[in-house]
């Protein structure tokens, strides 16, 4: 097990270095911020030295060796929007991100349990085609889309929710549901498919012949056995909700990392745009590992093979 999480943890630090090389060109390529945090009438002078104190005048190559001499020291530079350490501003606004996703993966995962087991129950019938439906139209809606209708219904048309902010409960529904719509409808289907081939194992049909309640064999014998998949499934897609949640955070105006790396890129903030790609990768690196050793745990025939 040590050697497979070392192994792992290598390629994935490898992974996020070279994302950190692209960030930081591709980054450059953004323009000149000394034209956005300078007045319009300022003098080619005092962008000069605006870059002069920022060290943006150098070549790009003297730039990059610098970067990775300030990250050697754990050091990520300052952001030029809020004039204060650019790895503080993105812890602080990390954990909002990473509640928002948690939530709604906890609850995508709860509900796909519930519709594909008992859509996996009776495989044609009415439920099972209304769950199919439903979970195919959840997992194929964009976010964006879903979004902005969201909005349109329940803020504007009927005024049950606020549109944007944090202050109170209401401020959760809608970039909750939003968010754990697709995982939903994804879930929703793989536990369906798992659960079939579980319901049709001899030890099920065993369990039904000695009187064991529909409700017991569902939830108890055979989704404990189907949950190999989900688990895999549900890793992947915690990962994903993390990445993609700068829609939904920048639709619903959520603070977390990823409208802050949104408002970086648009205000050519260098350090800033470095730091959210860093945490986010950094993140989804370590839920990878963690789903691997979960994955490892439920099934012991995956210990011996990493062994």
């Amino acid at each position: 097990m040590f050697t497979y999480v070392f192994r792992r943890s290598t390629q994935s630090m490898a992974a996020v270095v070279a994302l950190l090389v692209l960030v930081f060109f591709l980054a450059r390529l953004t323009g000149d911020p000394a034209y956005l945090y300078l007045p319009l009438d300022s003098t080619e002078a005092q962008r000069q030295a605006f870059n002069e104190l920022n060290g943006f005048d150098d070549p790009i190559y003297i730039q990059f060796f610098r970067y990775l001499g300030d990250l050697a020291q754990l050091d990520f530079g300052t952001a030029l929007s809020r004039n204060r350490p650019a790895m503080e501003v993105t812890l602080e606004a990390f954990p909002e991100t990473l509640k928002l996703a948690t939530i709604a993966m906890a609850l995508a995962l709860f509900a796909a349990a519930v519709v594909g087991s008992l859509a996996a129950a009776r495989p044609g019938g009415v439920f099972d085609r209304l769950a199919t439906t439903i979970s195919l139209a959840g997992a194929s809606a964009p976010d964006f889309w879903v979004a902005i209708v969201a909005i349109l219904v329940f803020a504007v048309s009927l005024g049950l929710l606020p549109t944007s902010g944090t202050g109170s409960a209401l401020h959760w529904i809608m970039p909750i549901g939003v968010l754990m719509l697709r995982p939903f409808g994804l879930l929703t289907q793989v536990v369906r498919g798992s659960m079939m081939g579980v319901l049709s194992q001899p030890y099920i049909k065993t369990a039904r012949a000695k009187g064991v309640a529909r409700r017991r064999i569902i939830f108890v014998h055979a989704l404990r056995n189907a949950l190999l998949p989900v688990i895999t499934v549900a890793g992947d897609l915690m990962a994903s909700l993390v990445n993609g949640a700068v829609v939904v955070e920048t639709i619903f105006g959520w603070p977390g990392i990823g409208k802050l790396m949104i408002d970086a890129i648009v205000r050519r903030d260098f350090a800033l745009i470095q730091s959210t790609v860093l945490v986010t990768a950094v993140a989804i690196f370590v839920m990878n590992i963690v789903i691997d050793l979960i994955y490892a745990a439920v099934d012991p025939r995956i210990r011996h093979q990493q062994t």
